[in-house]
This record gives structure tokens, C-alpha cells and sequence, in this order.
């Protein structure tokens, strides 16, 4: 063995540095499948950090005091998209190649080098974990900003053309229908336990607090129809949405929690979002609402207080499908609620039996689905009858119009 003073084996690694650069490169192209199959430029860049290696801990063999030296001369010659390009596995492979050549070429550099080695690579692997949780630490605080970005788009309606690479650029897997849960923030908000429990029921999620408020755009995948795969015939049936605003629940603060309609997809989602918003805002006026609750039930309430959404869709699912397919169910069912949901107050009216009055509010229940027999339903009920007579145009006006 040969033995050498500090300065004696400074100078030597200084002799050497271009062939253990050289050798380095070379050995990262044997051992390494990723390095070679990386584009040129990155290849270079992964190079420059290598020798930028070398040469960092050749000058902290001269001086293992100066400080900071580890960050800034070994990555910061990197360029920024190279910590986007490989993992932090990989650069530890990166160090490990690095170090294996200098403690196989400079073997004979005493005891001196081999502990300098030791102490350095060891240096090297917690500045790399430092850069890679700073970086990871820089991303998860762009990635909130441009989150609470896309979700006032949403809650605003402001659609643009950029709304679908913001969605895209967080992350988002959900390629079926969405629908929108607000409710109230609580003191301590886990943002994370929201996640894990939308991947446990098989859901996405974007996650938005405005003041009070707490916004979930909750995504569910698909099953595409085309498919004859048979691991996708056999697939589960998704998750509803109400469902999955009630495993969602707890991580809300107290008050009410309002699920918007489903709609088709990310793009229309502020229509289910003004849905929600505005049934969170008149949940209040229903002494027994649950929690959560479709903004679809709050139909009555949304509608007194001025929603157009709620009026329009009162007469477009209630009105104007009962009209349209038979007067004589919509005159029925305007006698029964009128007469405070009698049977044979309804039966006298309209000079039938009752058991057609029933016949008859059974088929109103089979054309829009609503069951007029019960409380809530039949306000439902009642306010699409006024709201449809309303907007009904004036037939006398009409005609004196045209004369």
C-alpha cells in the first residue's frame, strides 16, 4: 500500500478526476438500464451531476469545513426538469456507482481516503433526500395553489381552454360522471384522510376551502360500454355519489352537507357545483334535512329563494312530462294536493272512485318518479304545479295580443 500525506493524495485525485469522470460514464451505461435509455440531453445532465460528484468531494478532501457544499455544487448544476425525470431511487443508484469508482480507483490512497469517502458518500445521500423532499415539499404547495385554482373555476363557472390541463396536471383519474359535495370546513382540516377515503370507494377528488366552505368535486371512473373485457364485465357496479358523500361525512365541520346533481363530466361540473351551493344555502328552511342530502331534494326551497336552476328543473321534470303525457294525471294530481292528499275529498271532486285516484297517482309516480303519497314529495310536488301554472303563457293575453 502506498502511503501518501493529505497533500500528497489531494493532488493525486486532482491528477485523476477526468479519468474517474470518464470511468463513471462508463460504468453508468453498464450497470444502469435507465441511464442508457434516457434521451441524449438528460444523459449529459445525469453525466454533469456525476462529475459535478467527483469534483465537490475532491474539494471537500481539501477542506471538509466549508459549508454549504453538498446541495449547490453537486445539483446545482442539474437542470430544474432533471429532478422530474428521475426518481429518487435512481439518483442513490447514481451515488452508488459514483462512489464504488472512486473506492475502486483510489483504493490505494490510504486510510485517509477511505474514510473520506465513507463520511462524504454518506453526506451525499441525505443532501440528495433533502433535495428531493424540498422539491416534493415545492410541488405539494404549487399543486394546492393550482387545486384551489380549478375548484374556484368550477364554483365560478369560468371554463377555459386551460381548465382540462390544470385537471389533468393534478392528477386527476376520474373519466365518468362528477358530481359536487360542499359543506362546512372544519377547524382542523386532514386533506389526506379525504383522499384515502375517496380511493378507499373507488373515487377521485378535488379539494377546495372558500371562507366557511368546504368544496369536494368527487369523480367516478366509468366502465366504458364498449368493452368485452371479461375483468371489466365482472368489474364492481360504482360507488354512488350519495354513498360516497356519506363516507365523506366526517370530514366535515358541522351544519349542513349538500351532494349537487351528477353530471357527465370534469368540464360541466359547476352545474352540479351551483346545484350544491345553492341547496347548502336554504338546507335551513327543511327542519328535518339530512345529512348529507341530494340539492335535487331541495328543489322547493331552492326555487322560493330565486334559483333559476331549481325553477326550471321543477317544471322540466315535473311540469311539463306530466302535461305532455296525460292532462287528466296532472288535473289529478293538482285535486289530490289541493285537497290536502284525501283520497275521498279527491274522489268527490273529480266524481270518480278513489281507488281511481289511486290508480291514477301511481302512474304519476311511474312518469316522474316522484311519489306524491309522501310529505316531502308532495311539496316537490306541489311547488313544480305552481311554478309550471306560472310560467305557463297567458292564453287571454295572447289573444288579445293578435287583435
Amino acid at each position: 500500500m502506498v502511503r501518501r500525506t493529505k497533500e500528497e493524495t489531494l493532488a493525486w485525485l486532482r491528477k485523476i478526476s477526468g479519468e474517474l469522470s470518464s470511468a463513471t460514464l462508463k460504468r453508468l451505461e453498464d450497470t444502469l438500464p435507465w441511464f442508457s435509455q434516457m434521451p441524449p440531453g438528460r444523459r449529459s445532465a445525469v453525466g454533469l451531476v456525476a462529475q459535478a460528484g467527483i469534483t465537490s468531494f475532491i474539494d471537500w478532501f481539501e477542506d471538509p469545513t466549508a459549508t454549504p457544499w453538498v446541495a449547490s455544487d453537486v445539483f446545482g448544476s442539474a437542470p430544474r426538469e432533471l429532478l422530474r425525470s428521475i426518481s429518487l431511487q435512481q439518483t442513490l443508484q447514481l451515488i452508488r456507482v459514483v462512489v464504488s469508482v472512486v473506492e475502486d480507483r483510489a483504493k490505494d490512497g490510504g486510510e485517509i481516503l477511505r474514510d473520506a469517502i465513507l463520511i462524504y458518500s454518506r453526506e451525499i445521500a441525505f443532501a440528495s433526500a433533502d433535495v428531493y423532499a424540498r422539491a416534493a415539499e415545492s410541488r405539494g404547495l404549487w399543486d394546492a395553489r393550482l387545486e384551489a385554482l380549478v375548484v374556484d373555476s368550477i364554483l365560478t363557472g369560468e371554463y377555459d381552454d386551460e381548465l382540462p390541463s390544470r385537471i389533468a396536471a393534478l392528477g386527476w383519474h376520474g373519466h365518468g360522471e362528477v358530481a359536487v359535495l360542499v359543506g362546512t370546513a372544519p377547524r382542523m382540516l386532514d386533506v389526506d384522510q379525504i383522499r384515502r377515503t375517496a380511493r378507499h370507494v373507488r373515487a377521485d377528488v378535488l379539494i377546495g376551502v372558500q371562507g366557511s366552505r368546504l368544496v369536494v368535486v368527487i369523480g367516478r371512473a366509468g366502465i366504458p360500454q364498449h368493452s368485452e373485457d371479461d375483468e371489466a364485465a365482472s368489474a364492481p357496479a360504482p360507488i354512488g355519489f350519495l354513498e360516497i358523500a356519506t363516507q365523506l361525512e366526517p370530514n366535515f365541520g358541522p351544519g349542513y352537507l349538500v351532494l349537487g346533481h351528477a353530471v357527465p363530466s370534469i368540464v360541466d361540473a359547476s352545474k352540479s357545483a351551483k346545484a350544491a351551493l345553492a341547496g347548502f344555502a336554504v338546507a335551513k328552511a327543511w327542519r328535518n334535512c339530512p345529512r348529507p342530502v341530494h340539492a335535487d331534494d331541495l328543489l322547493p326551497e331552492r326555487a322560493f329563494a330565486g334559483d333559476p336552476l331549481a325553477r326550471s328543473t321543477l317544471v322540466g321534470r315535473i311540469y311539463q312530462p306530466l302535461k305532455a303525457h296525460s292532462p287528466e294525471l296532472l288535473n289529478t294530481l293538482w285535486s289530490y294536493l289541493d285537497n290536502g292528499r284525501s283520497l275521498e275529498a279527491t274522489a268527490r271532486e273529480l266524481f270518480v272512485h278513489p281507488n281511481t285516484v289511486r290508480y291514477r297517482l301511481k302512474r304519476v309516480g311511474d312518469v316522474i318518479g316522484w311519489d306524491a303519497t309522501g310529505a316531502r314529495e308532495a311539496l316537490i310536488l306541489q311547488s313544480a304545479l305552481i311554478i309550471g301554472a306560472i310560467a305557463e303563457p297567458d292564453a287571454n293575453s295572447r289573444r288579445r295580443g293578435l287583435r
